[in-house]
């Protein structure tokens, strides 16, 4: 808090206004955090007393009334830790969401695209915006890769343990035969980087395309070459977007995309805990997944933490906080 109230009496800050509204938002976060604090010790003091005048008059119903506020109390516990667990630089941030079929046709695109809705329903279910930054469709059904943005306060740091490989077991209705079908799909997850963050990229290491943007069944959204992709050729990370009629602002948008990917592999690669998706994309497979949905035996299970949920439709419909919050609280 202290160095935050020091940054914001520099008397050059209110030349960088962006710098002054991050200080500022900081500072009601952490003075927030302060005040909630306060109120569980004061809380904390309450059930104390309320426990000891329970113990004095052997009143079973005092004794009920403590228990319902320790209740409470641990609640407010339990959101005061999940709030200490987005504490990195970029856990409060809005953040994209990339998702990415495997081999095997149809299937694994068709997986793509429930996971699409997946996230979606999640990130409703939390009261975040969300906006389709760009879609590729699949050759028969479902998509072969999109990118979501997803705004709203902790969305990077709530979502940022789904990176990973996700694998489908099912009976596949593409399959005339029905039988069980093993399919991939890839998320990789990575925050919205403020402007005064100085990600350098060389215009000679970047290769620009456009192309026209195209709609559900291939249809043209306009005649005009307005949508944009850019291909990072050190790294070959590439980024897309078509949401605008203006190729400027296609491009504007896909150089920000372009930023935070970088921004997150290099925070990947300093800390060698954690494994840098982007180097297994090129095998989105066994060896990478973190969660398995089989469909058929009605289970789905975090291989990380352990953490299993039986009600598979559920969890396709956004129920993810169950896994999400064993994968924060486990540090992964």
């Amino acid at each position: 808090m202290e160095k935050v109230k020091s940054e914001l009496k520099k008397p050059n800050i209110w030349n960088e206004p962006k710098i002054f509204q991050a200080l500022s938002k900081e500072r009601s976060s952490v003075e927030s955090i302060v005040e909630t604090i306060d109120l569980l010790i004061q809380d904390l003091d309450d059930v104390s007393e309320l426990f000891d005048l329970a113990i004095e008059a052997d009143d079973k119903e005092i004794f009920y009334e403590t228990a319902v506020e320790l209740a409470h109390l641990e609640g407010k516990l339990a959101k005061l830790e999940l709030r200490r667990m987005f504490s990195g630089q970029y856990e409060k941030a809005n953040c994209y969401l990339d998702l990415q079929s495997g081999s095997g046709g149809t299937e694994a695109q068709d997986w793509a695209s429930m996971l699409m809705r997946m996230y979606l329903r999640w990130a409703e279910s939390k009261g975040f915006k969300t906006e389709i930054i760009e879609v590729s469709d699949g050759d028969v059904a479902g998509v072969k890769s999109a990118t979501i943005k997803i705004i709203g306060e902790y969305a990077f740091g709530w979502l940022r343990t789904e990176t990973g490989v996700h694998r489908l077991v099912r009976k596949s209705p593409f399959d005339s035969s029905g039988r069980r079908h093993t399919s991939f799909s890839s998320a990789f997850i990575y925050p919205e980087v403020n402007d005064y963050i100085n990600i350098e990229i060389n215009s000679i290491d970047l290769r620009i395309d456009v192309y026209r943007a195209s709609g559900a069944g291939g249809q043209h959204v306009n005649k005009t070459e307005s949508a944009v992709r850019i291909t990072h050729i050190p790294t070959g990370m590439v980024t897309q977007c078509q949401n605008y009629r203006s190729q400027h602002k296609n491009k504007d948008q896909a150089l920000k995309q372009l930023k935070a990917k970088l921004y997150e592999l290099e925070m990947q690669k300093k800390n060698s805990d954690k494994q840098a998706l982007e180097e297994n994309k090129s095998d989105i497979g066994w060896g990478s997944q973190i969660r398995s949905y089989v469909l058929d035996d009605s289970r789905i299970k975090d291989l990380r933490t352990g953490v299993e949920n039986h009600n598979t439709q559920a969890v396709l419909d956004g129920d993810l906080d169950k896994f999400i919050e064993a994968s924060l609280k486990a540090g992964l």
